[in-house]
């Protein structure tokens, strides 16, 4: 591996995704490799572009506001728009993450209730089939 440029094999290793990823996120120009023929080259700004989509992916962002993220970065404003409306994205997704939270806490707590029912229930059965016995 060159300090420049990556393979698509060393890139695979490097942030654990496959070919098919890398693909993928090429199709859907959200990287953009270096073509040599059938072989792909990543820039520094690939990965680096790379990394911000696995992330915005662990915290839920669409593609698409993956995409129109990324796209913000040439904006001319240091970057200020793209913080801002990455913040506002952030703050949704962690507000969605949170209620998701809620949800299956509640679910838990609920199928555990179940379960201690369930359990009472196969227990006094029991009992009775004893007695019958």
């Amino acid at each position: 591996m060159t300090e420049d440029v990556m393979t698509i094999r060393e890139m695979c290793e490097t942030y654990d995704v496959t070919p098919r990823t890398l693909r993928f996120y090429e199709a859907k120009e959200l990287l953009f490799p270096i073509r040599e023929g059938q072989k792909r080259l990543f820039t520094k700004r690939d990965r680096a572009r790379l990394k911000l989509i696995l992330r915005g992916k662990r915290f839920g962002f669409s593609l698409e506001e993956i995409r129109q993220l990324l796209d913000l970065y040439h904006v001319g404003d240091q970057q200020v728009t793209q913080m801002t409306r990455t913040y506002e994205i952030a703050c949704e997704r962690l507000e969605d993450m949170e209620a998701r939270r809620e949800e299956l806490t509640q679910a838990i707590d609920d199928l555990k209730e179940q379960l201690r029912w369930g359990e009472k229930v196969i227990a006094s059965m029991k009992q009775e089939k004893k007695a019958a016995e």
